[in-house]
């Protein structure tokens, strides 16, 4: 007996909560079937799984950064050193108060690596798709003094200072929407940090770079290797 796989094909997609969008052989609402999360395992402890020091970090960025900068206008001289980060499809760059969006070619394409591997990430684990969210990047003299005023627990020794160095969020990210605007489903931000960290420590592992777990900050400090 032969069966009609057109008119089935609807059936099967009611029972598996997929939306149907067309007529016949209908095809799946890929912005509403990521609500079964698998294999999220995070890490083992947060702090103690990223707890490079700041003197290690350090030593790092002053062997391969650049030179600390006295103000912003010297950032735009170096062209050949420094790569300008903007918004693009692997991460948002907060409002940046303190810092300017500057790193190493280095820093820069560690900074796609983990946006793009934690997409790839989240589309594996089942969950819709978020960009992360830097927070801290470049600082001048000038940033760190401003800073210290501000935050006195701030180093004056940084390694943002070194255009090695930058800050993700572990506790906002940015929902990629639908390109046709349909409704996509929110993913908890504790759910997202999770997949976040799983990725840094794969990195870690893997000698690319350091990362410190900031508490108070909300962020992961993260210097390339």
């Amino acid at each position: 007996m032969k069966h009609n796989s057109c008119k089935l094909l609807p059936l099967i997609l009611l029972f598996a909560g997929f939306v149907s969008v067309t007529a016949g052989c209908r095809k799946k609402d890929n912005s509403m079937i990521m609500n079964h999360p698998r294999n999220i395992r995070g890490v083992s402890g947060f702090q103690r799984t990223f707890s490079d020091r700041n003197d290690k970090q350090l030593a790092t960025a002053q062997a391969i950064g650049i030179q600390p900068l006295a103000n912003r206008e010297e950032a735009e001289t170096l062209t050949d050193s420094l790569t300008l980060i903007a918004d693009n499809d692997f991460y948002e760059v907060d409002s940046l108060t303190h810092s300017i969006p500057y790193l190493i070619p280095r820093a820069s394409e560690l900074l796609d690596t983990i946006g793009a591997n934690f997409l790839d990430s989240l589309t594996a684990k089942g969950l819709n798709p978020n960009r992360i969210i830097v927070t801290s990047v470049l600082r001048t003299d000038n940033d760190v003094r401003r800073l210290r005023r501000r935050n006195g627990n701030a180093t004056e020794h940084s390694t943002h200072c070194y255009g090695t160095t930058f800050d993700v969020s572990w506790k906002r990210f940015q929902k990629v929407e639908d390109p046709d605007g349909r409704p996509m489903q929110s993913v908890g931000a504790d759910t997202l940090k999770l997949v976040l960290a799983e990725v840094l420590r794969d990195l870690r592992k893997a000698d690319k770079c350091y990362v410190k777990y900031e508490v108070k900050q909300g962020c992961f400090h993260i210097t390339v290797r």
